[in-house]
């Protein structure tokens, strides 16, 4: 995420700022990538998703249920978020961790198949797009939030492949994890993702198609610029 709260949207007659859009199911390395390649070309960086892990966390914390729609968008239009000093805060607390966790994740794919939370959500993920360039990771960047972005990437990988890479990031950290249950926990996922009836997770027609299942993280991030510097 970018390092300060999201600017007001920009009314400039100049053209957009350009944009680099990465999405994917989770754990695909997209926002890995995604910030790499946001610094070396030393554009901002959008991690759309912890918008919507913020908001579910935010409805747990409220005792809201997720599959209240109306609530949890009055909760994402006004959500107290800021990211500063490489942190995310909601209100006063640093929740950075906190919205990693396995059941926050689980929260933020519930919210975000409603139409009502996306919509809240709408005008402050495109506010992200300043100069000098904008790369933002998620699953809808390339369709729905920046449809014009003159780069776009689809990452994907098998979700044995993306399960096993969760599990590592859980154990490194000290958490427990079963990989059998992560699987079927990414596959959960990938269909609630692809079957929801507003922005769906699917590549773009004009995306570039990136299967990361055998692929380092340098090799897609090499990728991705090659790819924006063929369309630029």
């Amino acid at each position: 995420m970018t390092s300060d709260s999201p600017p007001t949207v920009s009314r400039s007659p100049f053209p957009a700022s350009p944009v680099i859009t990465i999405d994917g199911p989770s754990a695909s390395g997209k926002g890995t990538v995604a910030e790499r390649v946001a610094r070396a070309l030393g554009f901002h960086f959008l991690d759309s998703g912890a918008l919507y892990r913020l908001t579910a966390l935010s409805a747990m914390k409220a005792g809201v249920a997720l599959d209240d729609e109306t609530s949890v968008a009055r909760l994402a239009a006004e959500l107290p978020a800021s990211f500063h000093d490489g942190a995310v805060w909601l209100v006063d607390e640093n929740v950075t961790a906190a919205i990693r966790a396995e059941a926050v994740g689980a929260g933020a794919s519930q919210v975000a198949a409603l139409p009502a939370v996306r919509d809240a959500l709408l005008g402050r993920q495109r506010a992200y797009r300043q100069p000098p360039g904008l790369v933002a990771d998620g699953r809808d960047m390339g369709t729905v939030i920046f449809p014009d972005a003159p780069a776009k990437v689809f990452l994907t990988a098998s979700a044995e492949a993306r399960a096993e890479r969760r599990y590592k990031q859980l154990i490194e950290k000290g958490n427990s994890a079963n990989l059998t249950d992560l699987v079927a926990d990414m596959q959960a996922r990938d269909a609630r993702d692809t079957s929801r009836a507003v922005a769906p997770l699917r590549p773009a027609p004009d995306a570039l198609l990136l299967d990361t299942t055998h692929m380092d993280i340098d090799s897609a991030v090499q990728a991705v610029l090659a790819h924006y510097r063929s369309r630029s």
